[in-house]
């Protein structure tokens, strides 16, 4: 406890701000558990950016750590570009203290002598991701995160290709920012080379997104979309985009519609979750509505329900919407004629049905670590082929190469056009994804998230990880495991041979088992939140759509069988 003190006792010099200083000493003197969560470590500024609770402390988010992490981003870039004009653009989204946290990064910024284009108010991730290369800048900025609890707020730094920063940057700016001081901070402003910006980015973005997300789908004029943005950013721009690609049926949900970071009408604000769509169902289920899209306070994740074969709504995984997202565009792409470079992408803890996909349209799926800043990285690395579509499991999806992250914005479009389509065309969103089981394969996939809070959840999940290590699973469910990829280690070993191969991916804290089945489960720390996640996924031949309910029946029984087998309840 004394190193933790001794550590919280530095940021009462002059540099830090009185009302800091006030609250320290007061933890000091009444309050020595929440000092040591305060300041038993530094929040690190991981390989994409930061993510943590509001507050004063070393292992919080504020103007310091955020504005050390902004002077090492300062210091790299004049670095690496020494003779160039230097342009970073900043987003923030619609959590608390999120503009004012905003303005301080700009300001450190522009100490350095960087122009800086500020958005005026909160805009989507998506657009951020977008402005990088529209404004021509090195680098941007966003101040989110994402769909965590209120209390949290983040900061993402994205490069000159508009995707989150990927090795060598990565740890070169982590290198940089751990070299600093809180006291080598310049806080003070040029205000000059601060430059406020709003509808002319909005505009190019919104055209951009309707021109990739649109394909004249039939149907437009009934087809009935009930919208959500749970309180966050994206009432800003999907309502818009949705106008201009002639949807005329779209009904917002109110009482979500204001901005708010006390998302004060939901649990979670995570279109992952049931509970946070309750509203938008219930609506859609009085105007007898074709589809329910909801999006996370930064707009990169979606969640869509669609009516099932009993006509009520079911909210879809993000498996599913992607598989369905990226048959639709590889079906546009045929239609124009493959020239053999296309390629679409996933992650490792995604549906192996996008191989299955891939397969049988003759084109390329590659596989990267969890995150759209992998698949952006696939686009930089390999600018000779084209890229269709892409997504992974946690409700995000991208189309096209126009925006380098997840994009909720016109994957909320190419929903609508998929579903508007096959109405049109006596089918349903629904009944075209049972249709790509019988095509592919039936694949079902489950995550499961253990929450372990605190100095002892972070030891536990990490022991958990040791465990399943040091102690693997022999077998799932009665299939043996014959192969198991650690992505710690950087290499896959065969199970009946004792031949291991090396995994052509960085390394990270992923281990996934392959049963002789198929069966796949992924075990991975959470990078954002005090969770670990398990990625179950399993699959079976389904030979008729009608045999649907039979099959998929089944395969939930042995989800859960896994599920107790493997005690992650």
């Amino acid at each position: 406890m004394n190193s933790v003190i001794d550590t919280a006792k530095t940021w009462l010099t002059d540099f830090f701000d009185p009302q800091v200083k006030k609250e320290i000493q007061d933890l000091i003197e009444k309050d020595h558990e929440e000092l040591k969560e305060r300041f038993y470590k530094n929040l690190e500024f991981g390989t994409g950016g930061m993510r943590g609770i509001m507050g004063v402390g070393t292992n919080r988010i504020n103007k310091y750590t955020l504005g050390k992490s902004t002077q090492g981003l300062s210091n790299y870039l004049e670095r690496v570009y020494p003779d160039q004009e230097l342009k970073v653009v900043i987003a923030y989204d619609c959590r608390h203290n999120s503009d004012t946290l905003a303005k301080t990064v700009a300001e450190v910024l522009s100490a350095n002598g960087i122009k800086v284009y500020l958005f005026s108010e909160l805009r989507t991730t998506p657009e951020l991701s977008f402005a990088v290369r529209h404004l021509d800048c090195q680098a941007g900025i966003v101040l989110t995160a994402s769909h965590n609890p209120p209390e949290y707020n983040g900061y993402k730094v994205y490069w000159t290709d508009g995707g989150q920063i990927v090795p060598p940057q990565d740890k070169e700016i982590i290198e940089e920012i751990d070299s600093l001081r809180y006291e080598d901070i310049n806080f003070k402003a040029k205000e000059e080379l601060i430059q406020l910006i709003s509808s002319e980015v909005d505009d190019a973005f919104i055209k951009a997104s309707v021109k990739n997300g649109d394909f004249n789908a039939p149907g437009k004029d009934d087809f009935k979309i009930v919208f959500t943005s749970l309180h966050g950013t994206s009432i800003t721009v999907i309502p818009e985009v949705l106008k201009q690609a002639g949807y005329k049926h779209v009904t917002v949900i109110e009482e979500q519609a204001k901005p708010d970071g006390n998302f004060p009408t939901v649990k979670s604000p995570n279109p992952e979750e049931p509970e946070a769509l309750e509203m938008a169902l219930a609506k859609a289920r009085e105007l007898q509505a074709d589809i329910v899209i909801g999006t996370d306070p930064d707009s990169d994740r979606l969640g869509i329900a669609v009516r099932n074969l009993e006509g009520e709504m079911q909210l879809l995984n993000g498996n599913q919407t992607m598989i369905l997202m990226t048959e639709f565009l590889l079906e546009e792409r045929k239609k124009q004629g493959f020239e053999g470079n296309e390629f679409i992408a996933s992650t490792i803890v995604s549906t192996p049905m996008m191989h299955s996909l891939a397969d049988a349209y003759k084109v390329e799926c590659k596989t990267g670590l969890t995150g759209f800043k992998w698949i952006a990285k696939m686009i930089k690395d390999h600018p000779d082929q084209h890229f269709i579509g892409g997504g992974e499991e946690s409700f995000g999806f991208m189309v096209g190469d126009f925006v380098r992250d997840k994009d909720a914005v016109t994957s909320t479009l190419l929903a609508c056009e998929i579903g508007a389509m096959a109405k049109a065309n006596g089918s349903s969103f629904y009944e075209a994804l049972i249709q790509a089981y019988v095509k592919y394969g039936f694949y079902k996939e489950k995550l499961v998230s253990l929450t372990k809070k605190g100095i002892s959840g972070a030891e536990e999940i990490k022991q958990m990880m040791v465990d399943l290590r040091e102690s693997p699973f022999k077998s799932i469910d009665g299939s043996e495991v014959v192969r198991i990829e650690d992505y710690n280690s950087g290499e896959a070993r065969n199970l009946k041979t004792g031949e291991t191969e090396k995994l052509d991916l960085p390394k990270s804290n992923v281990l996934i088992y392959v049963a002789a089945d198929g069966t796949r489960v992924a075990a991975r720390p959470s990078g954002t939140e005090p969770k670990i996640k398990f990625y179950i996924s399993i699959n079976a031949p389904l030979q008729r759509a009608k045999d649907f309910e039979k099959v998929s029946a089944e395969l939930d029984a042995k989800i859960d069988r896994i599920i107790a087998e493997m005690k992650i309840s």
